[in-house]
């Protein structure tokens, strides 16, 4: 099993590319950023962790910006979007942005991928709430095509475009790893159908009995279980958690990090690599 960590990179928090040199020297073998673009003040959407909204969700840096300095600071860490809000974001640009951070971190990406629970967030992209996932979808679906071919088109209800020239192409083939964000049998679904592997968040779902259902889904689907490898977020740092999870073939874990500066931070990596020791 692999560990890494999760941090909000927030404006205030050590800088992403700095936490990752940390991470990359204490053994970690990931790195996770999330992403919100913005957080709208009306604040209709309950924030599903209960209570008022953390600071973070409207600090953070760019996503792929964070993703790619903390690339160029470092040369083994794997770096990760967990997760990236395809649902607000344009699938031309987004292949672009994975491809160059595949290229330029030497085929370390890892591609989350999530809908997303703030309405007024997507509703400030031009996307419908209760259609999200058709259109995460099909964004997802002409990325690929992006990625896979020299002369991609993509024609649906959500995405329609007429063939075009787009490099760079990942390093990994097909494209890096995507992994589906969410805890429900919809989720899990989606994970068989046009993902790599699943990305629950551990404090908040049945492990045990996602991976059962995942594994069920997979072979009614033809597909082997063990080609949808399984990464937990959030997963309480603990040595028999962590036997849990290993006894469950879970694939990796991430601890969170808070987004606090580098003196704040140093000591809550410190006490992670040494359970993990």
């Amino acid at each position: 099993m692999k560990y890494g960590v999760l941090m909000f990179p927030a404006d205030y928090a050590m800088p992403p590319h700095e936490l990752a040199v940390a991470a990359e020297e204490r053994g970690f073998e990931s790195l996770f950023f999330p992403e919100h673009t913005h957080i709208p003040t009306s604040r209709l959407s309950p924030y599903p962790g209960g209570g008022e909204l953390p600071k973070e969700y409207s600090h953070t840096h760019d996503l792929f910006v964070a993703l790619g300095a903390a690339a160029a600071a470092t040369k083994t860490i794997k770096i990760g979007a967990g997760i990236c809000l395809v649902v607000e974001r344009d699938p031309i640009t987004t292949a672009k942005e994975v491809a160059t951070v595949d290229q330029l971190s030497n085929g370390r990406f890892i591609f989350g991928i999530g809908g997303g629970w703030n309405a007024e967030e997507m509703g400030n992209h031009g996307t419908n709430f209760k259609t999200r996932w058709k259109l995460l979808r099909e964004r997802i679906l002409a990325m690929k095509e992006i990625w896979a071919k020299d002369e991609a088109e993509f024609h649906g209800e959500f995405v329609d475009f007429d063939p075009i020239w787009s490099w760079p192409k990942p390093v990994q083939k097909p494209h890096p790893p995507i992994l589906m964000g969410g805890g429900t049998n919809s989720a899990r679904q989606r994970v068989v159908d046009f993902c790599d592997g699943w990305l629950p968040i551990g404090l908040a779902h049945d492990v045990a009995a996602g991976m059962k259902d995942l594994a069920e889904r997979a072979q009614a689907a033809g597909k082997k279980p063990e080609d949808f490898p399984v990464s937990i977020f959030g997963a309480a740092p603990d040595p028999d958690t962590m036997k849990q999870y290993a006894d469950l073939g879970v694939d990796r874990v991430n601890f969170w990090v808070p987004p606090e500066p580098t003196e704040k931070v140093l000591p809550v990596l410190d006490q992670y690599a040494r359970m993990l020791r």
